[in-house]
């Protein structure tokens, strides 16, 4: 799944709204630009893999096309719809079904859904327990080179750490 987060680039309009009023009152926006990353969790929410950092606009699927992972055969890979024409070799894929246009999907088909997504809410709560790193979630003001994938990699080995560390206190 891709985890999101944002980083801010400021843009003068006080010419361009000069130019137009002619009034020496001006507005400054500044844009948002949006970065993303796919990783891979267990059903246990580890984190066990996560790709580089790409602009927000890249599709999730080009991103598992430019960085090959090589899955152990006999797998089942739970994918959103973001990944549709993603299928590794000897991998069983699960993804929810999308509703046809103009059509309402079937009973089964939107029980199938639901139970899919009942498994797949564990990719968000790791997506989530990875956020609790606040500089994830929020603008990243450093541009330095390789800033964001190092952030994220720390922020998912906190996590890693975090839930390592509260199995160990269920199963002793």
């Amino acid at each position: 799944d891709a985890k999101k987060a944002c980083w801010t680039e400021p843009i003068d309009l006080f010419n361009a709204l000069w130019m137009k009023t002619g009034s020496l009152h001006a507005i400054v926006v500044k844009k948002t630009h949006s970065i993303k990353n796919n990783l891979l969790c267990t059903n246990n929410l580890r984190i066990v893999w996560l790709s580089s950092t790409y602009e927000g606009h890249v599709h999730d699927k080009k991103i598992c096309d430019e960085e090959p992972l090589l899955l152990p055969r006999g797998i089942r890979l739970w994918q959103d719809t973001g990944f549709i024409g993603h299928r590794p070799d000897g991998v069983e894929i699960c993804m929810p079904r999308k509703k046809p246009k103009g059509k309402e999907l079937t009973a089964v088909e939107k029980q199938e859904n639901k139970r899919i997504s009942g498994i797949r809410i564990k990719v968000e709560h790791a997506i989530g327990g990875m956020k609790k790193c606040r500089i994830v979630k929020e603008r990243f003001r450093c541009h330095k080179f390789g800033f964001e994938d190092m952030v994220i990699l720390i922020a998912c080995g906190l996590h890693n750490f975090r839930i390592r560390h509260k199995m160990s206190h269920i199963t002793n």
